[in-house]
């Protein structure tokens, strides 16, 4: 249901009812919805604590430092600059082919 702001203050009360029965309404100003009235939920009890035990693990380095590649993106800094890495030198000895 949509009402415009004017009749959203006359009616106030009743609309409450309707959302109480668990209607939404829009409240619409010049023709643009503005907002909504919902039901509020019931509020659930509280989560036992350990309930999801043996289902949730954590890494045991959750808490190390970010590299700097990573870090930087959220610092929103650049990119730090890579440094060259230096590849191993081959082997010169030549293998002997039985």
């Amino acid at each position: 249901m949509e009402i415009n702001v004017h009749e959203a203050k006359t009616n106030f009360s009743k609309l409450l009812q309707r959302v109480a029965l668990g209607e939404e309404v829009i409240i619409a100003k010049a023709g643009v919805p503005v907002a909504k009235l919902i039901p509020v939920r019931a509020a659930q009890g509280k989560r036992p604590l350990g309930f999801l035990k043996g289902e949730i693990w954590m890494a045991e380095d959750f808490d190390a430092p970010l590299p700097p590649d990573i870090l930087a993106g959220f610092l929103g800094e650049d990119e730090p600059e890579k440094q060259p890495v230096k590849k191993a030198q081959a082997s010169k000895k030549k293998h002997k082919r039985a």
